[in-house]
């Protein structure tokens, strides 16, 4: 057990070295205040036009995604978003709850909401598509290996050091997207409501299941689940980093496969088979809000199922390819 804590400390100690995590934070701190600006001037426009009557917004918004809806130009699918997001809306209206009340948690939620499929994996990829690449190509692999200590417990060390630093970027996002958030919209909206439950059901939404919950309840399922889809991202880029030699491969691999998974999303409608990709199950966070799924029959819990296949599979994949390879070469 020292020995394997001792592995843990190293493996971190490398990363942390590296300043990829402080990089890391760099970006959100350099992007979070400009959608926070890009949020204000939403807010300032809609208050100026609508003069703070937040149910002629909603209204506005229907009338217009019900007006697109007669538009040739635009595809099915993007019709069945809208469909959706009109049921949605007036869901709310009936309800008399604004679903937009700008807020530091509003904000956040709607920010990690947006990061999920692209952003969060390329800032997980920082951290985690060279952890073993790496080592092969300065060569330092060789005298890691020659310690007394089983191979398996070298990866162990680094999938802990990952998980730690994939937590790390989670919540070092939502306190950041929050505190600067807060500034400009307050501090204040943790027990505003918020409806989840809606299930879309063809064109459909079903709401016999639509409960309210607090926004800081949301906001804990929310991160909860970005931080799974995360992990599993992470565990495939440790196995990709295991299996390709050259760093620069094995990072340009998978921002690939994280970017074709987005385009897909859009695309894959009509490919059924397209829903066992690990690319397109990664925004369980829309499940939540009731997004309609990227392919039909889709659910949060066959999502979750599909995503742990995967993460179970690379994990696989990395520890036999580690522990059996002749690496040293």
């Amino acid at each position: 057990m020292f020995n394997l804590l001792a592995l843990i400390q190293n493996e971190t100690l490398k990363v942390w070295k590296k300043k990829r995590f402080a990089v890391v934070v760099l970006i959100l701190l350099i992007l979070i205040p400009v959608f926070v600006y890009a949020q204000m001037k939403i807010a300032q426009n809609s208050q100026e036009k609508f003069n703070t009557d937040w149910r002629a917004e909603l209204q506005s918004r229907i009338t217009d995604n019900t007006n697109a809806l007669s538009s040739e130009r635009i595809p099915e699918e993007w019709k069945k978003w809208r469909r959706a997001l009109v049921q949605q809306l007036q869901y709310y209206l009936d309800h008399d709850i604004n679903p937009q009340t700008p807020n530091a948690v509003t904000f956040t939620r709607t920010f990690l909401d947006n990061a999920v499929s692209l952003f969060i994996p390329l800032m997980i990829l920082a951290i985690a598509s060279d952890l073993v690449s790496s080592e092969r190509s300065t060569g330092t692999i060789k005298m890691l290996l020659t310690r007394p200590v089983r191979r398996w417990r070298i990866l162990f060390a680094k999938l802990a050091t990952l998980t730690l630093y994939v937590s790390l970027i989670i919540m070092t996002t939502v306190i950041l997207c929050y505190f600067i958030s807060g500034i400009v919209f307050g501090y204040s909206g943790w027990e505003a409501p918020v409806f989840v439950g809606f299930q879309v059901m063809g064109a459909d939404v079903d709401t016999t299941g639509v409960h309210a919950v607090t926004q800081g309840t949301y906001l804990l399922m929310q991160s909860g689940l970005i931080w799974f889809s995360a992990m599993i991202v992470a565990i495939i880029a440790l196995m990709v980093s295991v299996l390709v030699r050259s760093t620069a491969a094995s990072f340009v691999t998978m921002m690939a496969t994280i970017i074709a998974g987005t385009i897909l999303s859009n695309m894959a409608s009509s490919w059924k088979s397209a829903k066992y990709l690990f690319n397109l199950n990664l925004e369980l966070s829309s499940y939540l809000r009731g997004t309609p799924p990227p392919i039909e029959g889709m659910t949060l819990g066959f999502s979750l199922i599909i995503l742990g296949i995967w993460g179970v599979a690379a994990l696989v994949v990395s520890f036999t390819v580690f522990t059996k390879q002749d690496i040293l070469n």
